[in-house]
């Protein structure tokens, strides 16, 4: 499943790489392509939209009355972790000519393989109240991550440019322990 979202965005990162009358411009393409290739393009291409849903998914469950405030810790966590992330890897897109992932945050929502939820899973969340909604947001979250750390582990593998693997590295860091604190709370909430 992981392996089709990905084929699909080297696919698109492919159609759009700077230099070949599809791209947005901005970035000489024999720079380009000597320090990225399509799988590091794809990820950071995947990544911001998947960064996006998490950061939603925690302001859902912020914005609810009744929240187990170990969930509430993490969804903050979540939130502080990858919004950065995303303006790091937007400025790669910019400086690699790709230019905004704006309108492209819809690719690929659920049933991907990709951890991303659908609308129907979104919806699920969003009504969720209690403790229905603390477990909710931990089993939805542990999902979305193991996506995460599936594009990650391909970018470790296949990526060419040192700052987008090293980005991979830390997001299988980070979201593997938040893996392992999520299940916990699971057990508690």
């Amino acid at each position: 499943m992981v392996t089709g979202v990905i084929a699909a965005a080297l696919s698109l990162s492919a159609c759009v790489m700077p230099g070949n009358g599809m791209g947005t411009g901005g970035s000489d393409s024999s720079e380009q392509s000597a320090t990225t290739n399509n799988a590091d393009s794809a990820f950071v291409m995947m990544m911001i939209p998947h960064h996006q849903q998490a950061i939603e998914m925690s302001d859902m469950i912020l914005a609810k009355p009744g929240i187990d405030a170990q969930v509430l810790d993490l969804a903050e966590q979540i939130k502080n972790a990858q919004g950065p992330e995303i303006d790091l890897m937007q400025g790669w897109l910019d400086e690699w000519g790709f230019g905004s992932m704006d309108g492209m945050d819809g690719m690929n929502h659920g049933g991907g393989g990709d951890g991303m939820m659908s609308d129907e899973d979104m919806a699920a969340l969003e009504n969720a109240t209690g403790a229905e909604a603390s477990r909710l947001f931990l089993a939805q979250m542990i999902e979305h991550h193991e996506g995460a750390l599936a594009m990650a582990e391909d970018e470790i593998k296949n990526g060419k440019n040192p700052d987008v693997i090293a980005l991979a590295q830390d997001i299988v860091t980070s979201q593997t322990t938040e893996i392992a604190t999520m299940k916990q709370l699971l057990t508690e909430v």
